[in-house]
């Protein structure tokens, strides 16, 4: 136990955000460089070391969480390092973006305040990255096989980095022209800079993985031609069908997928353009649903200038507190008030689209509503309640219903989906096709990144033993267990 007074001597302490009107005007992160390293060790002694830590249930990578804690108190940072490592491939990407279900889980968080489990973690990587601990780490032999993993999000790349050090010969086919899938195109500047996602890349690459960018297999390259190319294949192509809202107005110009908008900005970033196609300059913008890619809108929103942004979320407001249907430890659904929310903007709760009015050139000027409510378990449009907001730039983030069906990779591989229409599979990640492997969103449905890394380095293990008859990799999580997934 790192400090057994620790708890009780230190309150919570987060990492502290740059001033509002200070990170609007450029896109680096919102949080103060450097902030965390002065408090790290006195946040990380508040871990009790739990007898049994239900953090570890919470955290569907199996984090070592006390034993980093303890090393992180001691300012091993090299120690701290390589326990983190022993469970999760990119603590960088997790520690930024992660929602931290651990948290919830964190025994301390039953009277107070949890410990600070996702800033101890980004801590301990980026001081890992400043002092050189992290290295590549190629195999000391090869295997002689092969692997195809499609796709380069984080289960893709997961999986990818550990068939590589288990010794076969892996390529990532990706069809962005960058790798990194969504948390390239998906995640904004704010929230993580690109430069995390480079420096991994190239740690990957000297290990001796392949990238082969702007290639969609199923439109580019046949599924079928793949196959026959590579001993193995892994799905990891995530679910990128976005949930559509049907209503009068949809054609309209101005109303936009979440993930048509969004990419543009990031390229911005990345020099492709000056300013993007999808601008909200000084437009009134509204983005419809209320989670985290709506959350990502409004602050894309933001720096981009926009005169108005309001968020709609046909849901009831969340509460403050626990709901006693969501005790310890399962993840609660709480009101969260995220960086882009504390910049502005309004949230209106349980209203429900009705229909969009364009102007006579077929540009969105106006959003009509409805409040909604819960009547006999269904929501109903309550009556008299119709009004209409400014909407010159509408983003629908919704969230997603499943792979990509269009390119036809699903149908060339000849794969089986199951009840909800994903990539079915079993216990070991296998689809019904010998040799073809799943992980991530395209099995699992729209998830976390944490299950998209724990994915990842299942499906490799369950690769792994499909080309060699065994497997040294980390034993699988179940891929049916849905417990704790929000």
């Amino acid at each position: 136990m790192a400090d057994p007074k620790g708890f009780l001597n230190h309150d919570r302490e987060v990492a502290k955000s740059r001033p509002v009107d200070v990170r609007l005007k450029d896109w680096n992160e919102v949080y103060v460089p450097g902030s965390l390293l002065p408090i790290i060790s006195k946040q990380a002694s508040r871990c009790m070391d739990c007898g049994i830590p239900f953090c570890h249930n919470g955290c569907p990578l199996g984090n070592l969480i006390p034993e980093w804690n303890d090393y992180a108190y001691r300012e091993d940072w090299t120690e701290a390092s390589e326990r983190l490592h022993a469970t999760n491939n990119f603590p960088e990407f997790t520690g930024r973006l992660c929602p931290a279900p651990c948290e919830a889980a964190c025994v301390l968080g039953i009277n107070q305040p949890p410990v600070t489990i996702k800033n101890v973690e980004v801590s301990i990587i980026d001081k890992a990255w400043d002092s050189g601990d992290v290295k590549p780490q190629a195999p000391e032999r090869l295997s002689g096989k092969t692997v195809a993993v499609i796709g380069s999000g984080p289960a893709g790349l997961a999986a990818a980095q550990q068939l590589t050090r288990a010794g076969h010969t892996v390529a990532v086919y990706e069809r962005a022209d960058r790798v990194g899938g969504l948390l390239r195109y998906g995640i904004p500047e704010f929230k993580m800079e690109k430069r995390h996602i480079n420096r991994r890349i190239e740690q990957m690459r000297a290990e001796g993985t392949r990238f082969r960018t702007g290639i969609e297999i199923g439109r580019d390259l046949k599924a079928t031609d793949l196959r026959k190319r590579y001993d193995a294949v892994v799905i990891a192509a995530g679910a990128t069908t976005a949930r559509d809202l049907p209503v009068p107005g949809r054609e309209l110009k101005g109303v936009y997928q979440a993930m048509e908008y969004l990419p543009l900005a990031n390229k911005v970033q990345e020099g492709d353009y000056v300013t993007s196609p999808i601008s909200a300059e000084g437009k009134h913008v509204v983005v419809i649903g209320g989670g985290d890619t709506g959350a990502d809108c409004v602050g894309t929103a933001h720096r981009q200038g926009a005169a108005s942004v309001t968020q709609l979320e046909i849901m009831p407001r969340p509460g403050e507190e626990r709901n006693p249907n969501q005790p310890w430890p399962t993840f609660p659904m709480l009101y969260k008030v995220t960086s882009a929310h504390e910049e502005g903007g309004e949230r209106v709760y349980s209203v429900s689209t009705t229909h969009f009015e364009g102007d006579e050139d077929g540009n969105v000027q106006w959003l009509h509503l409805s409040e909604v409510e819960f009547i006999d378990g269904k929501l109903t449009s309550k009556p008299g309640t119709e009004r209409k907001i400014p909407a010159q730039l509408v983003t629908l983030a919704m969230g997603f219903t499943g792979t990509d069906r269009e390119n036809g990779l699903v149908e060339q591989f000849g794969l089986e989906l199951d009840e909800r229409g994903n990539i079915a599979r079993d216990a070991d990640f296998a689809t019904n096709v010998p040799g073809v492997f799943v992980a991530g969103d395209a099995g699992r449905g729209q998830s976390l990144i944490v299950w998209a890394i724990a994915e990842g380095r299942s499906a490799a293990r369950g690769c792994d033993r499909f080309l060699t008859g065994a497997s040294e990799l980390p034993a699988p999580i179940r891929p049916t267990d849905r417990s704790l997934m929000v």
